[in-house]
């Protein structure tokens, strides 16, 4: 077979593999104790797979307690999707770092997963079959930074589903729950527990000691085989109740490194990320586009709530039209993830170079318990003229600045012009009636008009638009020449290129701009200079 056949097969196998359905493995759980009991979900959307997985490689470091098959289908992008999990109870065999290996469903493999066993708590009531205990990731923490406070439930009889535990109320602390309750065994002294594990967030608003009061927990055990009692379907067994310990806290104050002009920003780990739509740095940018930047501030064990507002875009020549920020709240192992995207617009104005600032985050690192700072770097965009907008080119731009003398050329040559026209009209109107019915071409200026009105009560963004660029075609003034004279119709533009800009134009109304439109002032008129040449004879001599 010639080189090119075998690329070609190398090729073709690779493809096949790369498209090979992959089994894809997750755990409900990364740390936990000796004894306790985790859940490892496989996930195949292979369809024409019928086996089970391969589950012996799990048999040396796991007792593998029970595996339940769910089968499902899903819709994606309007197509239907079979995909089939397996989840696995297990229970680790020792204490340390473990590992998940890779386990295989037909030709896919699953991806290894790390696990930490930690050794088992000895101080608890082992004795007891329903008891409950609370515990601080930390012993003390900053003010408004993060605490997670985790509350397991152990019992080694059977509940039924009326528990209840009593809420966290504290004062001078926010509380955030932390998913779901979640459920898993344990074995304590050979003797297998059920555990109802549930986590929360406190943030500290004031410094000192914070007091975590006893939480209780009430549920109804059902009675043994010995205890029962036969009656007719009724529900046997006892009430039983147990409270946790109170817990202290150690809240500490702003460190007296931390800058006084800066919000107070405690937190694991901290990052900020931007992206463009689209990238000036890939292709040319003209006056009157739309850019579109998403910077996002992620931060580890705050709330979004905690995350202050991002510097604005401010550059000259650029106009900013920011849309709401989106605020999101993640959990993991290590608690709260915060999350906040902020979406602007920016149009630029001017052609040249614009310079857009760097964006920093002052923050405190609270797991190395120093000050950082987060940013994004400056960024140079080259901004190019924009033939369509030519017409509303600012008088103060570059080009007019290397030719100073162009404004009397021009006014030499307009004068000329006109000079020209005025006597070829007062020839012809010596021989013309005094009144000439002209046909006008196209709409007339009412029509227009009528039109303009209409798309601004609607309050349409786009018709507005359309309407507002015919309307000025026919004005003897660009919209940037009446704009820059009156502040009322700038203003109202600028509402207009916001609404058109973003996400925020459904909420436009046009009655602000129809309103400067009807209140726009005449422009006053401007003599060009002139030559001792005298003036023009009038138009009709008498």
């Amino acid at each position: 077979m010639s080189r090119y056949g075998v690329f070609l097969l190398s090729l073709l196998w690779a493809v096949l593999a790369h498209a090979e359905p992959s089994l894809t493995a997750s755990v409900d759980r990364s740390r936990l104790e000796a004894g306790e009991s985790l859940e490892l979900t496989l996930e195949s959307q292979d369809v024409t797979e019928f086996g089970k997985p391969d589950l012996r490689a799990l048999e040396g470091d796991f007792d593998v307690r029970s595996t339940r098959q769910l089968n499902s289908l899903h819709s994606l992008d309007g197509e239907t999707r079979a995909s089939t999990r397996w989840i696995i109870t297990l229970l680790p065999r020792r204490s340390g770092s473990l590992r998940i290996p890779a386990l295989q469903l037909g030709q896919s493999y699953s991806q290894p997963i790390d696990l930490q066993v930690l050794q088992a708590d000895a101080s608890r009531q082992d004795n007891a079959q329903v008891f409950i205990e609370a515990t601080l990731d930390a012993p003390d923490v900053y003010v408004q930074a993060q605490a997670v406070l985790t509350l397991r439930i152990y019992h080694s009889v059977a509940l039924y589903d009326d528990s209840s535990l009593s809420p966290l109320q504290l004062d001078n602390a926010k509380v955030e729950p932390l998913g779901e309750s979640r459920t898993y065994e344990k074995e304590i002294n050979g003797v297998r527990h059920g555990v109802i594990e549930t986590r929360y967030a406190v943030y500290a608003q004031q410094s000192g000691t914070l007091a975590i009061p006893s939480l209780t927990f009430t549920a109804t055990a059902a009675a043994s085989n010995e205890e029962a009692q036969p009656t007719s379907g009724a529900r046997t067994g006892r009430q039983v109740q147990v409270s946790s310990l109170p817990l202290r806290l150690n809240v500490r104050a702003i460190p007296p490194g931390w800058p006084a002009d800066k919000p107070w920003l405690p937190a694991r780990g901290l990052s900020l990320e931007e992206r463009w739509s689209p990238d000036p740095g890939s292709q040319q940018v003209q006056i009157g586009d739309s850019l579109t930047r998403n910077v996002t501030l992620r931060a580890e064990g705050l709330s979004s709530t905690q995350l202050p507002p991002l510097p604005a875009t401010e550059a000259p020549g650029l106009r900013r039209y920011p849309d709401q920020p989106l605020l999101r709240n993640e959990v993991s192992e290590r608690g709260m993830t915060a999350t906040r995207e902020e979406r602007e617009a920016l149009v630029p104005t001017h052609s040249g170079a614009l310079a857009l600032p760097a964006l920093e985050v002052t923050w405190w690192n609270t797991r190395e318990d120093h000050l950082e700072h987060s940013s994004l770097p400056a960024r140079a965009i080259t901004v190019l003229d924009n033939p369509a907008l030519t017409a509303e080119t600012p008088v103060g731009d570059n080009r007019s600045a290397s030719n100073p003398s162009w404004p009397w050329q021009l006014a030499t040559m307009v004068f000329a012009l006109t000079t020209l026209l005025g006597f070829t009209l007062w020839w012809r109107a010596r021989s013309q009636p005094a009144v000439l019915r002209t046909a006008q071409a196209g709409p007339s200026p009412r029509t227009l008009l009528d039109d303009l009105k209409r798309a601004c009560l609607a309050n349409d963004p786009q018709a507005t638009r359309q309407a507002l660029d015919a309307w000025a075609r026919q004005q003897p003034e660009t919209l940037a020449e009446m704009a820059a004279r009156f502040v009322p119709l700038s203003d109202a533009l600028d509402g207009l290129n916001g609404a058109l800009y973003s996400e925020s134009g459904q909420h436009w109304q046009g009655e602000d701009l129809w309103r400067a439109i009807g209140t726009i002032p005449p422009a006053e008129h401007v003599l060009l200079p002139t030559t001792d040449t005298g003036s023009l004879p009038p138009l009709y001599p008498k």
